[in-house]
């Protein structure tokens, strides 16, 4: 089988190695200059953490990051008001959640891609689609066409792929916008904790090495002059005045010129097929959720390692396709739903019956169950 992947992130990179591992002869297309990248720090739940461990990078990634076990949750000032165990999603083999930086994630990734015998074609993406029935014909900005009997989309929240293959569907805004930074981890950080009832939506932290930790500040959509990496370090700690406790310490830490991201966050779910013909969108391509489960990268590297699996069988393309979306869906949307459902509270946190532990630790039990 010949695959191309358009995307070369956590989607695309999974896939590929996935793919590749079971024998298919396998083409990243991705627009950037490198595989690689920097950024802030993520959160890896267990069912992300299986996900990786079925490809082979788990034990490596494992080197880098922070392992835990429990999410606590704090007032404003610091005071604790529970601890919250983190259920197995991801089985014995991998810990229950563990911090790492991106950088980490995509270099790593990136090497076993290359090593797997991955075509990988830098600075180039898609312009056309031929599907023809046993086969698409891509055409390709390195100004090659080529022949494959799939093509996935993985090419994220604003899917080129997505538009070409006529699904209409758009990102829409949840209302709040994320400070990311990531800066020394105090000792006594020994797993995620997220802070309710300040002056904005919500504060939180996660170890991601020995040394390092990535912190977070929800508040209401800014001015777009702030979205992306700028050294803001002033700014965000002027806006993250009034949390206290090892957020207050992590935040009062940060040098003013200390490089921030701050992005909108949006969400998407493709109520339909994700697929047309021998065309298919995965990832955030098909489903991007806010980051208040940390499951966004859970559910697209498990959406990799599913397809793959599911190609394997042998199963013609026009049957594992349809049968990918019934099997992965339900799944998706329950972590969009209950994803969005936080935001809501959120950002109205005086709302009748609102429980953001209740609903955080249903989900992550929920998703203990196989992918």
């Amino acid at each position: 089988m010949r695959v191309l992947v358009v995307g070369g992130g956590i989607t695309g990179g999974v896939l590929a190695l996935a793919l590749a591992r079971d024998g298919a002869q396998v083409t990243v297309a991705e627009l950037r200059s490198s595989l690689g990248g920097a950024g802030h720090g993520i959160t890896l739940q267990g069912n992300a953490l299986k996900a990786f461990h079925a490809v082979g990078i788990y034990e490596e990634l494992a080197q880098h990051g922070f392992s835990f076990d429990k999410l606590r949750m704090f007032r404003a000032d610091g005071v604790q008001l529970m601890e919250m165990p983190a259920p197995p999603m991801g089985g014995d083999a991998v810990p229950p959640t563990m911090g790492a930086l991106r950088a980490d994630l995509a270099g790593i990734l990136a090497r076993h891609v290359r090593e797997a015998g991955v075509d990988v074609r830098l600075g180039t993406t898609a312009t056309s689609l031929d599907d023809r029935g046993d086969h698409v014909v891509a055409t390709l900005t390195d100004g090659t066409t080529e022949t494959f009997d799939l093509v996935a989309g993985a090419d994220g929240i604003r899917s080129a792929v997505r538009s070409m293959i006529g699904i209409e569907a758009k990102p829409q805004p949840v209302g709040m916008g994320i400070w990311r930074v990531v800066a020394r981890r105090p000792e006594a950080m020994d797993s995620s904790g997220v802070y309710y009832g300040g002056p904005k939506f919500k504060a939180g932290y996660t170890p991601i090495s020995g040394e390092l930790c990535y912190a977070f500040l929800l508040e209401e959509n800014l001015d777009r002059s702030f979205v992306g990496e700028h050294p803001n370090g002033k700014i965000l700690k002027e806006h993250g005045q009034g949390y206290g406790g090892i957020w207050g310490q992590v935040r009062d830490s940060l040098a003013d010129d200390a490089i921030v991201n701050y992005q909108y966050i949006e969400a998407i779910l493709i109520d339909g097929p994700w697929h047309r013909g021998r065309v298919v969108v995965i990832g955030d391509a098909a489903h991007a959720c806010p980051p208040l489960i940390a499951q966004g990268a859970a559910m697209c590297a498990e959406d990799a390692v599913v397809l793959a699996e599911m190609l394997a069988g042998g199963d013609p393309v026009d049957e594992v396709l349809p049968a990918f979306h019934a099997r992965r869906y339900p799944r998706v949307k329950m972590v969009l739903d209950n994803s969005l459902q936080l935001a809501e509270w959120e950002i109205h946190p005086d709302t009748p019956g609102a429980d953001p532990g209740r609903i955080m630790g249903q989900t992550l039990h929920a998703l203990c169950a196989p992918a």
